[in-house]
């Protein structure tokens, strides 16, 4: 920088002769004598023991002489201290005369050139800080006090002084840099002069040099010197202190105009701040931030003795001392490590403010004070952080407590051409590949050049250019001259036997390890699109291959993690998150270093400053961006980093880094304790496991299209038994389990029984020893913690939908399932049996989703229940979820009958938890998905489809006679109400029963038959049934067991004698028995109405209807006679015929009668309840069928929608990014592929479940023209919710993908606030309800459901198998929705219409929606802009009751696609406990096989966790049930026990 200009250092070390006096030529006494008599008079005019007086002073003549007495004073030995203070005194004084306004004792002649004299004073006062020899402790102290106010004045001169002149501060600047070299250049002897002077000297020079650069910018000449100097004194650790500072507040002030505020502010103390000059302009502070951060040279000499030591003060302390051979041994210079690592880490806070990363605190680095701060715990989520210590602040379960990079940071060639020198070497010290230079060329001049490494060779470009990303190897090779790794190390540094044991490469491991981690910030804060220079790429992967490997231990032979290594996983977590050109080169160094850091429980890091908590957070960061690797490169080779490598070298692959992996996985979870770490690891598991079930399930079909003649492609390289083959000398997976803890033996022996000889690679061998390993610590370590074992029952459900290709699968399948559900009821149970005390919400929503849990793997695995321990031991943890305890308690313990126990359950929570599990089973596994489909569990039919099949043609048009308008069936019907031939009743409190007695359009061969049909809306859904009292079974009612006419029998020919008699009810003795008092007490009949009129009444009504009865029956009797009569007049015969057909029955009496609900006890109130167990209801009352539609509005499943979002690069409007997924040209294609990986397409307006709004879910509707036609070309606005949307559902929820376009959110606009479409918007005509399966739209080959066997549960069993065939043709096409599900039947040939207004949000969502976002990023630096709160405004669902949906509390899963294919994820979220779900972590980076899958169970998953964290939510049975209440409440019908029979045998009211 100043090579073409002259030093003044010469002038400095020869001295300056005017700061020799005349009377130096006199002996000291004779000299003494003058200097104390003239001083001591100047001294009594300033006003310092009297009043001041004016100087006697006149002429220069006489200043001139007083000066050279004062210039010999100063340099007066330390004995004479009064006379010495008294010339400090004067100076001082004297030197007001550049003050604005002088002190009254100045002479004259000083005012009025006061330049001059200044400059004279100043050079004099150099005498003053010259050292004294043999002087004592105390002498030098009063020297120092000395010294200390005449710095004070100096710099009080400098900050107040408006006439000083160009040369006046040039003479300050050099007098500075004199007395600082004086004090400061000599070897560092403790407790002298320069000792104590050191810090003091050096801050008034630095804060000086400031105040020149704004008022009198220092020369060219002084900012060498003062560069030279600073260079001598760098064993000094106050100079690299006090060079810290300076370089910290210039940055401030260079950051703040160079980016704006936007930018974030570097901190620095207030006393720091007022170093800048206020009227320093921007040019001049960035002139002087260059030239401060250069005046100390290259920092990495401080860890070069020989270098540091090569000044002239330590040679001349080598020549005169007797102890010290050569200068690099002075015992001064064993600070050097430190004083290194100070400066290193320095620049690293620099870098880290270029990068919008500010350090939290500056302790340590400008001041000598001890750091007292906490462990390193800085966060890898947002982006790298610092090993130091002193920015390390605890972070709260994933929320990273700093700021993220800033989107304005300067790219990363910019940081490395300022800073990329010094790091790199740095990096390199002691390394075989340093890149150093010689000691010859360092010890001349230290060189500031950008390196000459920039002047790329041709070659290296085009390695780049060409797009092999794995060819670092030609980049090393072809990198400059100036970075060949062969370059020697300095002598100084090799050679340690010449060195002292303070003074060894391993000391300086600080300083390379701040160097390491700052360069590990610059390449990860990289940003989309942007290039690094291929020689610094080169550079930089050297640099971590030399610090990645693990050094034995100097006192012992174990291997250990230094501070390089922590410093490098610590701060490189993004480090495969990017598109660094070639860096999978580092992925075996990576995994040699997390296989010492993560298996190893007992980790002690060397540097106490490394948390170990978040030395393994980084560490699995890494890991989780390595898992997808192996099987998305397969046998890519990865190439070595050295150029010298073997002929022979067979390079490793990446398929070959599988079981290592995997290895490493195992066992990092089996020995972490950090709850947040766990779940990290549990989701990187479940990753694992789900990217190899899909990889093999696609290489199969792969090689089932080729054939097996035909050669695989690169997918399908890595087979089992290649695999197998290549990784021969890995351990095996089940090597590594852990030993079962003490109190672990109640579980049995699980790792004894596991399957070892499973393939090491295949899924499932990790399906298997996934399942035990969280099984078993689920019980033994993490039951105890409400986020972990949520994530552990979140990944054991992730297992329970994992499709394993048959092929791998063996014959413990059985086993390992019924094995899974044991554990997960043992966990329940032994959660449950916790005491009192540790019973609190977090317990009860473990287990809450320990049922939820269990519930997936039985409708996952049907082939369970078939199994009579595991279906008792179900059943068993489903008695104590719901009552509280089991039935059968501990072997020996007698069994407590159902009536015998008191309902305890855990919670309310619990119970409810327990019933939907138990309405699983017995209503969902084995038959899930119904005939209905996926997208229902509830039966399609309701009162106007069933009235629509029924055979009677009046009960079509049944008279109407009440104005219903709530009801939608009026609107159907026009005029008529099919709730009018329904009966209604309530059973338990909990159960409607809607009974249709019409028989339904069957064949008149069943005519007879008593037929019911029944509309059961319970808790968990709407089910039809249709019974039908039958004699015979169906198989046998249609056989004849008799002749057509059989024929009359042949008479006998006697006729038997009939005795004629009368029949007697009592003997004939009777009558003749005369009557006693006792007879006549009973009175008569007539008697008791005498005084009663109510009852004469009564008993005359009976008498006459008894007249009328006898009359009717005389009647008949005489009808019948006659006839008889007639016959016999004729002489003809009469043929016995049956009576006709009863085709009227009152079913619903029969069938409540024959269910037992008509007894007299099911009857009579309960004592606990004012509701009887059946209520009839009352339909007529206003209300009841808006009420019901309600009911049936309510889902029993629950119901979340994710909204997905396409943002192009730079886009910060909502509109902007709704408008991209209008067309395929402006997304990304695999964009499009993961769309189609979520759910399945179904089309709005013909979907009976949840489709992402209220006012379109749980309803048929026709579409108005247009609505469904085919889109040819769209990048998502497809599934805008207006016609599609994208579905998902299992047992226990539904989910709906919804991608919103600008069109569709003004088409939710004209949705009312209470749920409804407005006029217009749909159809209300009448519905068609033989759609067949092939109108359902148009379905692609994945993920659609597949079909499954309708069941049947017609009256007309023939006729329906037929249906069933017929259907299931059509639907045979359809492929399996990522086998998450069991398979889906198409829906039955009828679908009902359900139009109408459906009720508020509350009624479908009790306790709020959550909304959750996925965002895929073509930048990823562009999530921080993205407006997540404008673009809340077109996610409206309907369920938001009435709030405003916060950006706070919405989860945001952003995606973004690397260059090698893989997707990068990070999550946002509200802040609280339960916010961090799996198996999404943030970092992670995911393939695209699995992505689909990974993002809709992390949205079910945040979502659940959402709902257990809310006090308010009620699950959808439980709201179902609290609806049948209101409505029972609301319309039944008190009636007593003979109304209720009077009610049932008396015709529905039409």
């Amino acid at each position: 920088m100043y090579s073409e200009w002259a030093s003044l250092s010469s002038l400095i070390h020869n001295g300056n002769e005017e700061n020799f006096s005349v009377l130096g030529k006199f002996p000291m006494v004779e000299g003494k004598a003058v200097a104390v008599s003239v001083v001591k008079h100047l001294a009594g005019n300033l006003g310092i023991s009297q009043a001041a007086e004016p100087s006697p002073l006149t002429t220069d003549r006489e200043v001139l002489w007083c000066m050279e007495v004062v210039c010999f004073g100063l340099s007066l030995p330390l004995s004479e201290h009064d006379t010495i203070r008294d010339c400090v005194f004067v100076y001082c004084e004297w030197l007001s005369a550049l003050h604005p306004v002088p002190k009254i004792s100045v002479p004259k002649p000083v005012c009025e050139d006061p330049n001059l004299y200044a400059r004279k004073m100043i050079n004099h006062f150099h005498n003053l800080f010259v050292p004294r020899k043999g002087e004592g402790h105390d002498v030098i102290n009063r020297q120092a006090v000395l010294c200390h106010r005449v710095l004070r004045t100096l710099q009080t001169l400098a900050q107040v002084s408006n006439r000083m002149n160009r040369e006046t501060w040039e003479s300050l600047l050099l007098f500075l840099l004199a007395i600082n070299d004086t004090l400061l250049g000599p070897p560092t002897v403790k407790d002298d002069v320069g000792d104590q002077l050191c810090e003091r000297v050096l801050s008034v020079l630095f804060e000086v040099w400031l105040l020149a650069c704004s008022r009198c910018f220092p020369s060219p000449p002084l900012w060498k010197t003062f560069r030279e100097m600073c260079m001598n004194w760098r064993h000094r650790m106050a100079l690299i202190e006090q060079w810290n500072r300076v370089n910290l507040v210039l940055t401030s002030k260079l950051l703040e105009f160079m980016y704006g505020p936007s930018f974030p502010e570097l901190k620095v103390s207030e006393e720091d701040a007022q170093l800048i000059p206020s009227g320093m302009t921007n040019d001049c502070i960035a002139q002087a931030w260059y030239r401060f951060l250069h005046c100390i040279g290259d920092p990495v000499d401080l860890c070069h003795p020989a270098i540091i030591s090569q000044t002239q003060k330590f040679l001349q302390y080598a020549i005169t001392s007797e102890d010290v051979v050569d200068p690099y041994q002075h015992p001064c210079l064993t600070q050097l490590p430190k004083i290194f690592s100070k400066a290193i880490r320095g620049i690293a806070v620099l870098v880290d403010s270029f990068l919008g990363m500010p350090k939290a605190s500056l302790i340590g680095l400008t001041s000598g004070r001890t750091v007292t701060t906490s462990h390193s715990t800085a966060t890898t989520n947002s982006g790298p952080s610092s090993t130091s210590s002193l920015t390390s602040v605890l972070s709260n379960l994933g929320q990273d407590t700093r700021p993220p990079l800033a989107p304005a940071r300067p790219k990363c060639n910019s940081i490395l051409h300022m800073f990329g020198e010094w790091l790199f070497e740095a990096a390199h010290i002691g390394c075989h590949g340093s890149t150093h230079i010689s000691d010859n060329s360092r010890l001349g001049e230290a060189s500031t050049k950008r390196p000459s490494s920039l002047l790329l060779d041709g070659s290296v470009r085009k390695s780049i250019g060409s797009g092999n990303s794995l060819g670092i190897q030609g980049m090393v090779v072809n990198a400059s001259p100036s970075f060949s790794p062969a370059s020697s190390q300095p002598a100084s540094l090799n050679d340690a036997t010449e060195l002292p044991p303070t003074l060894t490469i391993e000391k300086f491991e600080s300083g390379r390890a701040e160097a390491l981690g700052a360069l590990c910030r610059i390449f990860c804060a990289k940003k989309t699109g942007e290039e690094i220079l291929p020689v610094y790429l080169a550079r930089f992967y050297l640099a971590l291959q030399q610090g990645l490997r693990i050094p034995e231990d100097r006192s012992g032979d174990a291997r250990v993690c230094g501070e390089v290594l922590s410093s490098i996983i610590l701060n490189s977590a993004d480090l495969f998150r990017l598109d660094l050109d070639g860096v999978q080169v580092l992925v075996p160094y990576v995994l040699d270093a997390l296989e010492i850091i993560l298996p190893d429980k007992e980790l002690s890091p060397k540097s106490q400053y490394v948390s170990k908590t978040e030395l393994r957070r980084a560490s699995i960061h890494l890991l989780l961006s390595m898992l997808v690797l192996p099987l998305h490169f397969q046998t890519l080779p990865i190439r070595e980093l050295s150029s010298g490598s073997e002929k022979n070298y067979n390079p490793l692959t990446f398929i070959q880094l599988k079981p290592r992996l995997m290895n490493l996985l195992i066992n990092a979870l089996q020995v972490e304790s950090d709850p947040q770490n766990t779940q990290m690891l549990l989701g990187g598991l479940l990753l694992s496991v789900q990217d190899a079930a899909a990889y093999e399930e696609m290489e199969q079909g792969i090689q089932l299209d080729q054939g097996p003649d035909t050669p695989s492609n690169l997918l399908s390289s890595a087979s089992d038994t290649m695999s197998s083959h290549s990784l021969s000398d890995y351990r095996s997976l089940t090597e590594d389990l852990p030993e079962l803890q003490e109190g672990d033996a109640a579980f049995g022996n699980l790792y004894y029984d596991y399957p070892c000889r499973l393939s090491k690679n295949s899924a499932h061998a990790l399906f298997v020893q996934a399942t035990y390993l969280v099984c078993h610590r689920l019980m033994s370590s993490w039951k105890s913690d409400l986020n972990v074992s949520l994530a552990a029952l979140e990944l054991l459900a992730g297992l329970a939908r994992t499709h394993i290709r048959k092929t791998a699968r063996k014959l413990t399948d059985d086993l390992e399932c019924k094995r899974a559900v044991k554990w997960l009821c043992d966990y329940v149970a032994q959660q449950c049996s916790r005491p009192p005390p540790a019973h609190s919400k977090d317990l009860h929503s473990s287990i809450v989703a320990a049922f939820q849990t269990a519930a997936t793997w039985l409708s996952a695995h049907p082939f369970l229940l078939h199994d009579k321990e595991c279906l008792t031991t179900v059943l068993e943890v489903v008695e104590l979820g719901i009552s509280g305890t089991k039935s059968q308690g501990k072997p020996g313990e007698p069994i407590k009958m159902k009536e015998e126990k008191e309902l305890k359950p855990a919670s309310m929570r619990v119970r409810d938890a327990a019933e939907a599990l138990l309405t699983v089973i017995l209503e969902q596994v084995g038959y899930f998905p119904s005939p209905c489909g996926a997208e229902s569990l509830s039966s399609l039919l309701d009162e106007a489809a069933l009235l629509r099949h029924c055979r009677s043609p009046s009960s079509l048009t049944p008279p109407f006679h009440r104005n219903c308008s709530n009801s939608f069936y009026s609107e159907q019907y026009k005029g008529s109400s099919p709730l009018h031939h329904f009966r209604y009743f309530v059973i338990e409190n909990s159960t409607m029963l809607a009974l249709l007695e019409e028989p339904l359009g069957v064949s008149d061969e069943q005519d007879s038959q008593p037929t019911v049909t029944l509309l059961i809306r319970g808790p968990f859904g709407r089910h039809a049934w249709s019974m039908q009292l039958r004699h015979l079974p169906r198989h046998k009612s249609g056989s004849k067991y008799h002749a057509p006419n059989p024929g009359r029998p042949i008479p006998m020919g006697e006729t038997s004698v009939r005795p004629d008699f009368k029949p007697r009810y009592f003997p004939e003795s009777v009558d003749r028995i005369p009557l006693c008092k006792v007879d006549h007490s009973i009175p008569s009949l007539e008697s008791t109405f005498v005084e009663d009129e109510k009852s004469s009444m009564e008993h005359a009504h009976l008498a006459r209807l008894m007249e009328r009865q006898v009359a009717a029956e005389a009647a008949a009797m005489q009808k019948s006679k006659a006839l008889l009569e007639q016959i016999r007049d004729s002489g003809g015969q009469v043929e016995c015929t049956p009576p006709p057909v009863c085709h009227e029955f009152q079913t619903a009496r029969l069938f409540l009668s024959h269910f037992g609900f008509l007894s007299s006890e099911s009857l009579k109130e309960p004592l606990n309840s004012p509701i009887a167990p059946l209520m009839a209801l009352d339909i007529n009352q206003p209300g009841f069928s808006h009420d019901l539609e309600t009911l049936d509005g309510i889902s029993c499943r629950t119901c979340d929608t994710v909204h997905l979002f396409y943002v192009r690069a730079r886009q910060k409007t909502a509109d902007e990014i709704l408008s991209n997924v209008n067309s395929s040209s402006t997304v990304n294609p695999h964009f499009l592929e993961f769309l189609s990986s979520l759910g399945w397409p179904v089309s709005v307006h013909k979907h009976p479940g949840w489709s992402g709004h209220v006012s379109t879910s749980w309803r048929v509707t026709e579409s108005s023209s247009g609505f469904d036609l085919p889109v040819s070309d769209h990048g998502g606005s497809l599934y805008n919710g207006e016609n599609k949307v994208l579905y998902w559902a299992d047992v226990n929820s539904e989910i709906a993908f919804v991608v919103p376009t600008l069109k569709s959110q003004k088409f939710m606009d004209t949705i009312s606030t209470d749920g409804s479409l407005t006029s217009g918007e749909l159809s209300s005509g009448p519905a068609s309800f033989d759609r067949s399966f092939s109108d359902r739209g148009y379905l692609p080959p994945t993920p659609v459901p597949p079909e499954k066997p309708m069941r049947t549960f017609s009256l007309d069993l023939e006729r329906q198998q037929q249906l069933a065939q017929q259907d299931g043709s059509a639907g045979a096409s359809s492929s399996n929705m990522a086998n998450e599900i069991m398979p889906p039947a198409p829906p039955p040939p009828t679908r009902q219409k359900r139009l109408g207004r459906q009720g508020p949000g509350s009624l479908h969502s009790s306790g709020g929606d959550t909304k959750v976002l996925v965002v895929w990023l073509e930048s990823f630096e562009d999530w921080i802009n993205v407006p997540i709160g404008d673009l809340l405004n077109s996610m409206a669902t309907g369920l938001e009751g009435g709030t405003r949906p916060s950006e706070r509390e919405s989860f945001v899963i952003f995606l973004h696609a690397l260059q090698t294919g893989l997707l990068r994820v990070k999550l946002q979220g509200p802040s609280g406990r339960m916010t961090l779900a799996t198996p999404l972590v943030d970092g992670m980076v995911v393939s695209r096989r699995v992505l689909g899958t990974l993002v809709r169970q992390t949205s079910l998953n945040m979502c659940r966790r959402r709902r257990l964290e809310n006090d308010a939510y009620h699950p959808p049975h439980v709201r179902r049930r609290l609806k049948i209440q209101e409505m029972t409440q609301k319309y039944m019908i008190k009636m007593s026990e003979p109304e209720l029979y009077t009610y049932l045998f008396s015709s529905p009211p039409s």
